[in-house]
């Protein structure tokens, strides 16, 4: 396994050792018993001597017993070290995905990222807990054993050493061949989980589109393709226990055969023979246990190289050494901005962008679909950074701020909104973990989202299932805005987030913005007109660029696009009436 991911063992490393320890403990008692067992036969039952029996009965009962202690404490050693490598390896993958840019997460599919955390780390855990028990077990009890068989009879030992490098290579060569296939199923594991996340998510598009076949099919399809590798996998690695058992019986007899002859000579005992059998079986289930952790670390390298591919990203954005904790004001500058989502060389999104804000302005900005509004106002707290050019908050390029402090004063409530399983309090405190239920009543109420709270049977301690389904679009909008209000930002940036809620409760919403909030710099971006028709300043955006900027009377003057835009809505609105 990659030696990077053992890192993460940190403060389970006495465990680690401690497992081996009793496990190499527990193989001496083992190995110590069919000696023992020998003594019984070939002198306590052959002379008959019943005290000597007793005697090395009871020997046997406390080698059984602590055989019994020290495979229990190495269970139990290596279960915690196995379990604690797992929590450790998730808490750095989970740790990891939160210092990720838009950009770094845009590598990584959720499904996949899910699958990374879950399958593949216990595949990786169950691979470590075997390996600290099993590769410790097998080595010693093949040594062991092979020393107590080379006092008891030559012959046989030397048999074992033709017979272990020749089994363990089988054995290997069919872990090998399966081990390509086992690469491939956990790519096709992400498929299939995103498949059902998709699912899940859109049931109710999934319903009203009556597609449920469709999706049926679709599933079944990766499902497929996922049984079809493990059988491949499973048929080549279901060779290992016949070829087992095909090899113990052959060592067995050849065993009989060889203290055979030994007995009727004389030069072996018949309690010796029972001894060295039972050290033939316990050599050949260590190499099946080798046999079985090498299939397993086979397994769990494909996962380790994914978890690894995760905690090698590189964060895009870091805070510098002496990063800057204190936003100043609400001043927004963009100065000459290029930016391309592929990074330098690719196609622009946005180009040669001017832009300056006063801080406590309200900034309306409207444009096509593909415009690059929202890539715009996602240059602002710094979730992506600019290709060329600067921007800057408070008269500072973002990029010295420390990245935490920045987006603390710049609440966005995105596109696509998001709100958490639990209760609406829970819900608003996202803005501010230590808000009390009146400051959260306020802000709710400056959303214009407390009439629809206060109509649910239990009001705010109402529970807000997965996605926020049971709430509509409009009202899911009001709550993320109160959330970011809760924040107290020099910035508030609402990207399209009042398309769903009628044009009287968008007005009362601008309006207790410019009465509650007058120093905190407005940014909406609206489809409709009337939503940014009395901003200080609106910004017309067209294919990335500033195609016009002014307040709606002079734009209307100036702009054709914006023109166009309001003449066309204003007539639909008049058609309607």
């Amino acid at each position: 396994m990659n030696r990077k991911l053992f890192k993460s063992i940190r403060e389970y490393k006495k465990e680690s050792i401690l497992a081996p320890i009793f496990v190499i403990l527990e193989v001496f008692m083992e190995v110590l018993i069919p000696f023992q067992m020998s003594k019984i036969i070939d002198i306590g039952i052959m002379n008959q001597d019943l005290n000597y029996i007793i005697k090395v009965g009871l020997s046997l009962v406390v080698l059984a017993m602590l055989a019994l202690f020290f495979g229990v404490k190495a269970g139990n050693y290596a279960a915690t070290a196995g379990a604690g490598y797992a929590k450790n390896l998730r808490h750095d993958i989970f740790y990891k995905v939160q210092d990720f840019s838009f950009k770094n997460i845009d590598n990584f599919s959720t499904s996949s990222l899910v699958t990374r955390m879950t399958t593949d780390i216990t595949n990786v855990q169950m691979a470590y807990m075997m390996s600290i028990r099993l590769l410790a077990r097998a080595p010693f009890m093949i040594i062991l054993s092979m020393i107590m068989t080379v006092q008891l009879n030559k012959q046989i030992a030397l048999l074992f050493l033709i017979t272990i490098p020749i089994l363990g290579g089988l054995l290997i060569f069919i872990a090998k061949k399966a081990h390509p296939h086992f690469i491939k199923v956990f790519d096709e594991y992400d498929i299939l989980n995103n498949t059902v996340q998709e699912n899940v998510n859109a049931s109710r598009v999934v319903k009203a589109y009556v597609r449920e076949d469709h999706e049926i099919e679709k599933f079944h399809k990766i499902s497929a393709v996922v049984y079809r590798l493990f059988t491949k996998a499973e048929k080549i690695v279901a060779w290992n226990s016949p070829v087992m058992q095909f090899t113990m019986y052959v060592v067995i007899l050849c065993i009989v055969l060889i203290s055979g002859k030994a007995i009727v000579f004389g030069s072996m005992e018949s309690g010796q023979l029972t001894s060295v059998i039972v050290y033939a079986l316990q050599i050949l289930m260590s190499l099946m246990m080798v046999t079985f952790v090498f299939v397993m670390i086979m397994i769990a390298e494909a996962s380790t190289d994914r978890i690894t591919e995760v905690l090698d990203e590189v964060p895009e954005m870091q805070n510098k050494p002496n990063a800057i904790k204190e936003v100043p004001n609400g001043d927004i500058d963009f100065e000459n901005v290029d930016f391309s989502y592929a990074g330098e060389g690719g196609n622009l999104s946005l180009k040669q962008v001017d832009l300056h804000i006063k801080s406590g302005q309200t900034i309306g900005i409207i444009g096509g679909t593909g415009s690059s509004k929202s890539t715009l106002v996602q240059l602002i707290p710094r979730l992506y950074d600019v290709t060329k050019g600067s921007v800057k908050v408070g008269g500072i390029d973002v990029r010295e701020y420390d990245l935490e402090a920045l987006r603390d004063q710049v609440s966005m409530v995105l596109q696509k909104n998001v709100l958490f399983s639990g209760t609406i309090y829970e819900n608003i405190r996202w803005g501010n973990e230590n808000a009390t239920d009146e400051e959260v009543q306020h802000v709710c109420k400056l959303a214009q989202a407390d009439p629809f709270v206060q109509e649910f049977p239990k009001g705010y301690d109402t529970m807000i299932v997965q996605g926020g389904n049971n709430v509509s679009g409009g009202q899911k909008q009001r709550l993320c805005i109160a959330r970011a209000l809760l924040k107290k930002p020099k910035i508030l940036i609402l990207d399209d987030s009042t398309s769903a809620v009628d044009t009287k409760t968008d007005a009362m919403i601008r309006k207790a913005f410019r009465e509650e909030i007058p120093d905190t710099t407005k940014i909406i971006i609206a489809q409709r007109v009337s939503s940014i028709e009395d901003a200080d300043q609106i910004i017309v955006l067209d294919d990335g660029k500033i195609n016009g900027i002014g307040t709606s009377e002079e734009l209307l003057k100036t702009n054709e696009i914006y023109r166009e835009v309001y003449e066309s809505q204003m007539k639909g609105g008049n058609e309607d009436e």
